[in-house]
């Protein structure tokens, strides 16, 4: 029997016992996980693994105290007043207590320390504790269980079969990372993936959110909290570590790509150790780590250019689907018809399915025409600048997303995107080399640039094919008239370009 199987017969008892038939509406209970351990101290439960130990009453009331103060000093007068109440006794019964409860939990083997004695003074509980809720039946049957997960707005459009097939795949690989640009759904797929897995890990899911953690430094500290594990040393990673390694539950850890090294780093220690731990990363890079398997999200399906598409033909394609959908919340009646099917499929297309971008335009069908609205993102400055607001910073424009993978960016890669924007289509890295200058390595760049997400390569040609999107190009191409070097190597540039797309 698993332990959460014992868990719910617990739960069971506890509700016939007290009367309670529906909990959904009663507070849950606190469970306290450490090690191999689960501590419930309303049913004055502590298991280890799959089994109930069998402890003293007093010693689990000592236990208890000891692990809901984790890290704090209990002086030994309250231990006593814990486990010996309204009588009075001797410093030696508290001794033979702590040592029998000492085996019970196994600390005579090596790495295993639970208690701390400060001479003269008590006891401290020093291992890492995880502290979630024992919900009742009823509120489990509801799937309400411990976890963090962020509960989205809106439904997710055109990917329940690529999630249908990473929750098939993360359990047997244990990391799998969502890699893509800005704004293309990273986070709402992974979200998707980890409410389908939730239900069929012991400790549920638990959401990371790295993209407001500015120094790398913190990232440690932002697993711990998701986690609810209390830290009790400065280096909080051995402690996450040692906290994690007998749970069988699924990270999300999104957006990695600002401090990826560390995170990198610490998603490969916990893997290592935690054989129960299944990982999700989403990131505009790959991670680099033993064990990665990648998955680099596409965009929503476009029409192809077809005459006589119809509303039904085009609502068949995730694109159009989702600035329908995003149209209609935004203008009341907003309906899509045959001869408005085509200007949509246009705008999609433009808008070259980036889930983000076709959203923001759709939000703007209260104030253009489709027709109007299809001209005016024939500049791609104009679907940069589009903007929504009460979004992350990284997500209120494309532009703000592309600001963000920017920064992140060597001096010789962003040098190497600005000159990369003077081709209007695909190019070979001859091509690059012939634009990229002797100033830096463009092979490096280039390679760089498609890791963080910011070029594409076809690689199934005879001869790889490099391409920048729209609206990357047209950013790359205002830092470049942005920069010093406009004025020097611009209209080489451009002469350059068009000499190597007509010897293409």
């Amino acid at each position: 029997m698993h332990a959460r199987s014992i868990l719910t017969k617990k739960m069971r008892t506890y509700e016939r016992r007290n009367g309670l038939t529906d909990l959904s509406n009663s507070p849950a209970e606190r469970c306290y996980l450490f090690g191999p351990f689960a501590l419930l101290p309303a049913q004055h439960v502590l298991l280890k693994g799959e089994e109930t130990l069998r402890i003293g009453k007093r010693a689990f009331a000592i236990l208890a105290a000891l692990v809901e103060r984790a890290g704090n000093l209990v002086t030994k007068k309250e231990l006593m007043a814990i486990a010996w109440p309204r009588r009075v006794v001797e410093d030696g019964n508290l001794k033979v207590t702590v040592a029998s409860l000492r085996r019970a939990l196994g600390e005579s083997r090596p790495g295993d320390r639970y208690l701390e004695n400060v001479p003269g003074q008590g006891y401290r509980f020093i291992a890492p504790v995880m502290c979630t809720e024992a919900l009742s039946m009823a509120r489990r049957a509801r799937g309400l269980r411990a976890r963090n997960l962020p509960c989205s707005s809106t439904r997710m459009i055109g990917r329940a079969e690529l999630v249908a097939s990473l929750a098939t795949a993360l359990p047997r690989r244990r990391l799998l990372s969502i890699v893509g640009p800005g704004g293309i759904g990273k986070t709402t797929v992974a979200l998707a993936v980890a409410e389908a897995l939730a239900d069929q890990c012991e400790h549920s899911a638990r959401f990371v959110d790295l993209a407001s953690v500015a120094d790398a430094r913190f990232v440690p500290m932002a697993m711990a909290r998701a986690l609810g594990v209390t830290i009790h040393s400065e280096n909080a990673v051995p402690a996450l570590v040692t906290a994690l390694r007998h749970r069988h539950l699924l990270l999300v850890m999104d957006n990695c790509e600002h401090v990826l090294p560390t995170a990198a780093a610490l998603i490969d220690e916990i893997l290592a150790v935690a054989p129960g731990v299944l990982v999700l990363a989403t990131t505009r890079e790959p991670l680099r780590i033993p064990g990665e398997t990648l998955h680099r999200l596409a965009p929503l399906a476009t029409p192809p250019v077809t005459a006589g598409l119809t509303a039904a033909e085009a609502l068949s394609f995730s694109a159009v689907e989702l600035f329908v959908e995003r149209a209609s919340a935004c203008l009341a009646g907003f309906r899509l018809s045959d001869c408005e099917a085509p200007v949509v499929a246009d705008i999609c297309r433009k808008l070259e399915g980036i889930a983000l971008a076709i959203e923001l335009a759709a939000t703007r069908v209260d104030t253009f025409t489709l027709q109007e609205l299809s001209r005016l993102l024939d500049n791609p400055m104009r679907v940069l600048n589009l903007e929504q607001r009460c979004a992350p910073i990284r997500h209120r424009s494309l532009a703000a997303a592309l600001d963000w993978s920017h920064a992140l960016l060597a001096d010789h890669e962003r040098r190497v995107l600005r000159r990369l924007s003077v081709f209007p289509g695909s190019f070979t890295l001859t091509s690059a080399h012939a634009v990229g200058g002797d100033d830096c390595d463009v092979v490096a760049a280039v390679e760089g640039l498609v890791a963080k997400s910011l070029l594409s390569a076809d690689v199934d040609g005879a001869v790889v094919q490099y391409r920048l999107l729209n609206t990357t190009r047209a950013y790359a191409s205002r830092k470049l008239l942005e920069s010093d070097e406009w004025s020097d190597v611009g209209p080489t540039l451009q002469k350059l370009s068009l000499r190597v797309a007509c010897d293409g």
